[in-house]
């Protein structure tokens, strides 16, 4: 027995985990999977300027996929998503939430709409057994077919300025057509212009054994694999949310100020009158960025304070490779924040000042 719960507690693996060890990568847990956090002895600043600069590989398989195929398909989407899909387009993609019924958030995901009955959903990977149970409890009354294929598709984000040139050149996977957030499917392989890193880039899903052949195409002409750890600065610099960190059950989108993924004029959807509610009302609390003014790194769960009275807590900080500040996204009471709003915040033993500024630190480089 002792034997098999450890088993059951052992991290899952990707299709390209031997990749990564060949590579030497440094391998942490992350949603359930022994990733790699860096590739560089240097940090991982090198593996985010690849990706601001030129372009950088990311092994993104953990991340979970659903298909929703059937009469009812776009019914039941719409009923579990706050965006609107109704009416859209084969190759669009749309980001947005799926909420409880008090608007908190069972995850943030990516809605692909590969025909007219065939959606294809993308979650986080920490999230996979919660979403999928949630999503099971809610197709009640809808002629669906919801399968769960997390465990047949890989993926890889190929991410920088020029991933569009190598993934037609490297890859052969001719993409040039697609604008941002639009995709199209190349027999079981899917390719999407989208990504999480504030710049052009792609994502390519497939099976093991395609994956695996397309990363080692991709190493072999001297692309930087790139590892979560600079994944996590990519994002953070543009503004773009981690669950559990500025989404969750306790935040909703109108907090995280997502509501512009939040379409209230649908007819209906989980959790539509909490965050119509929310959003009349003003939330209480607010996701904002701060800036310090000095050099300290403040760290999640760092306390945001007004005059020396806790206001709230930092979700994600870091000194910025890309614009040298040191910066934070912290969800903090609503009454303080308005830009320029001057605050602290205690790290370790002292306090450091800063004002409130845009969530956005850095500017997005998409593909109109």
């Amino acid at each position: 027995m002792a034997i098999k719960q450890e088993l059951e507690k052992k991290e899952k693996r990707t299709c390209l985990y031997d990749k990564h060890i060949s590579l030497g990568a440094t391998m942490v847990t992350f949603g359930g999977f022994d990733m790699p956090l860096l590739y560089q002895n240097a940090g991982i600043a090198p593996e985010h300027m690849a990706v601001r600069e030129h372009v950088g590989l990311f092994d993104v398989s953990h991340m979970g996929e659903v298909t929703v195929k059937g009469k009812d398909a776009e019914r039941y989407v719409q009923h579990i998503f706050t965006n609107d899909i109704a009416g859209a387009p084969v190759g669009k993609i749309y980001y947005g939430m799926m909420c409880y019924e008090n608007g908190g958030t069972v995850d943030d995901l990516l809605v692909y709409k590969l025909g007219e009955n065939d959606f294809f959903l993308v979650i986080n990977a920490a999230n996979i057994d919660k979403d999928w149970a949630w999503m099971q409890e809610h197709a009640a009354g809808f002629d669906i077919d919801l399968q769960n294929r997390s465990d047949f598709y890989g993926q890889i984000a190929l991410q920088g300025p020029e991933s569009e040139d190598i993934m037609e050149r490297v890859l052969s996977l001719p993409c040039k057509e697609l604008s941002f957030y639009t995709c199209k499917t190349i027999g079981e392989t899917l390719i999407s212009r989208t990504g999480y890193t504030g710049e052009d880039g792609f994502e390519v899903y497939g099976t093991h054994d395609f994956i695996r052949a397309c990363w080692d195409k991709l190493i072999a002409a001297g692309v930087q694999a790139c590892g979560l750890g600079c994944r996590d600065t990519l994002r953070f610099e543009v503004g773009l949310p981690l669950y559990g960190d500025e989404l969750s059950e306790d935040i909703t989108p109108i907090m995280a100020g997502l509501g512009m993924f939040v379409k209230l004029d649908k007819a209906e959807f989980i959790g539509k009158e909490a965050l119509a509610r929310q959003k009349a009302e003003g939330p209480a609390r607010k996701l904002v960025g701060i800036e310090l003014f000095d050099k300290a790194i403040p760290r999640h769960g760092y306390t945001v304070l007004k005059d020396g009275q806790p206001i709230g807590e930092v979700t994600t900080g870091y000194h910025t490779l890309s614009t040298d500040k040191s910066v934070c996204m912290a969800l903090i009471d609503a009454q303080y924040a308005a830009l320029d709003t001057e605050v602290e915040i205690q790290i370790r033993k002292k306090v450091f000042p800063g004002k409130v500024v845009k969530k956005q630190f850095y500017s997005k480089s998409y593909k109109k």
